[in-house]
């Protein structure tokens, strides 16, 4: 079975390093190495990147904390609710939707002040999320949380629902689906899809982020519905569940619309019987040319990102 950690923070004098954060924080670094890779092999700058991405990190904190209170608001304003623990993100709690929300608008604010594309930007920065995301959900398995149903079997997760000595309030001992395990291996399988398909079809324009949320909306989809933390319901549905549903089908939608659109731009040639045609490549399609990340195209559209 895989075995809980018995400790979840270390003390330092006055200081306490807890490992929730020391996750989230490697993840950010991970994501932030590779992104900048990705846009300078585009010919952006790595310091503009850092720039954008610095201010869209503490927006995607906030954003991922005000939409974990929203949709589970008991422990912060219920009968026995602490709001003052509103601001204990250590403690776990942050929600991935509001995250990408909040850091996709500082994103676009960031990309339109420093003048370079949008499109390129979220194109560049989308498989990075998903390893981020990877070794961030390290955290819940160092605060025991976000477990799925009950589940004997070789990779169950044995929760001792006791860390740094004490006992977890809410945390019942036992066996369960490893949730945090699940979307980790799901997440890798995701990042490999994106660097693959990308480069084999030259993705762009956005495609390589709608793709993103469609791969990850999906598999958030079922894996959110067996976790058993509780959470605002709607209807017999979990609300995270419902969102994951919506992201995805936006996702594939948007992902279709752009190819269509795409192809229409290069002169798709519709036959009577229904088939079609496209022209051959040209110079400029490769995975390093197109649009160049300082240049926001009248299309919107530009070159697949190098991985």
């Amino acid at each position: 079975m895989i075995p809980s950690p018995s400790i979840s923070a270390l003390s330092l004098g006055p200081l306490t390093i807890h490992f929730y954060a020391l996750c989230i924080l490697s993840g950010i670094a991970v994501a932030l190495w590779w992104a900048t890779k990705r846009w300078e092999r585009r010919g952006g700058d790595g310091d503009t990147l850092f720039d954008i991405i610095f201010v869209a990190v503490i927006a995607g904190i906030v954003g991922s904390r005000v939409w974990h209170v929203l949709t589970s608001p008991e422990p912060f304003f219920g009968p026995d609710g602490d709001p003052i623990s509103v601001l204990y993100i250590w403690q776990g709690g942050l929600a991935i939707y509001g995250g990408v929300a909040g850091g996709a608008l500082a994103v676009w604010l960031m990309a339109r002040h420093k003048g370079v594309s949008f499109t390129a930007l979220a194109d560049t920065v989308a498989p990075t999320l998903l390893i981020a995301q990877v070794l961030g959900r390290f955290g819940n398995w160092f605060n025991q949380e976000l477990y799925g149903p009950e589940l004997d079997a070789w990779w169950a997760w044995d929760v001792t629902c006791v860390t740094n000595g004490q006992t977890i309030g809410g945390c019942v001992p036992g066996t369960y689906h490893p949730t945090f395990l699940y979307e980790q291996l799901w997440n890798l399988a995701g990042i490999a899809v994106l660097v693959l398909l990308s480069r084999r079809f030259q993705w762009a324009g956005g495609r390589v982020f709608w793709a993103y949320v469609a791969i990850y909306s999906t598999g958030r989809a079922w894996i959110d519905a067996i976790r058993s933390e509780p959470v605002m319901m709607i209807g017999p549905f979990r609300i995270h569940t419902l969102v994951a549903i919506l992201m995805a089908l936006v996702g594939i939608a948007a992902f279709v619309l752009l190819t269509v659109r795409k192809q229409k731009r290069e002169g798709e040639v519709v036959a009577a019987d229904g088939s079609f045609t496209l022209p051959a490549r040209t110079a400029g399609d490769g995975p390093d040319e197109g649009e160049h990340p300082g240049t926001t195209p009248p299309g919107g559209d530009g070159a697949a990102p190098a991985s």
